[in-house]
């Protein structure tokens, strides 16, 4: 049975994206795939946690969409998780309700690949800076997955990457749905679209 997926899409200023809209156009109506622009749904952050706790309960993949901002994610996915992810619902004494569910990312970083590094301008890589992430999955029994990541957004567009990557997008959602990767191999990589083509031509 294919699985269904939850993409929780957040970005407070989508008019001047060129990286994240290309990739929403990709999502919106895919089949399989729930679709949420949580700051066009929530223009005031008055989130509603019933609905977004019964989105979880009813998905099987969740992922956060977003544009890295200082280092972490845009205000109103910090509010959703504060808000929604609930002792007794998402972990603690019977918080089983995401156990088992498939947990990963798909952001961009303005910055070039190789500033995050120990040795770049940012210091940490990318899997460091997204460790708290990492960690609420585990504490709510998900599994985490590489994130699916874009270095150097604010040239990409310039640089002709954009409509590739949004398209390796639509792929690992489209194999993510119809359970076609390896996710042991898949876990392994600093990110998931590292060697996608590989992957998913082992995967047919």
């Amino acid at each position: 049975m294919p699985r269904k997926i939850l993409v929780l899409f957040a970005h407070p200023s989508l008019h001047r994206s060129e990286v994240n809209r290309q990739m929403l156009r990709q999502v919106d109506g895919l089949p399989g795939v729930t679709l949420v622009d949580l700051y066009g749904e929530y223009p005031t952050l008055q989130i509603d946690i019933d609905r977004e706790q019964g989105r979880l309960v009813e998905h099987d993949v969740i992922v956060f969409m977003f544009p890295m901002y200082w280092y972490s994610t845009p205000a109103i996915l910090k509010e959703w998780q504060d808000l929604v992810l609930e002792y007794g619902f998402a972990y603690g004494d019977h918080g089983t309700a995401l156990r088992g569910k498939l947990f990963l990312c798909a952001l961009t970083a303005g910055g070039s690949e190789e500033g995050y590094t120990a040795y770049g301008y940012n210091h940490y890589t990318l899997p460091e800076l997204l460790q708290p992430l990492e960690q609420t999955a585990a504490l709510c029994g998900m599994r985490y997955l590489p994130p699916f990541a874009l270095f150097g957004a604010r040239t990409a567009l310039e640089e002709g990457r954009v409509d590739r990557h949004a398209a390796d997008w639509r792929r690992v959602l489209e194999a993510l749905r119809d359970d076609t990767l390896d996710l042991a191999k898949v876990e392994s990589l600093p990110r998931l679209n590292d060697n996608l083509d590989a992957l998913l031509e082992e995967s047919a």
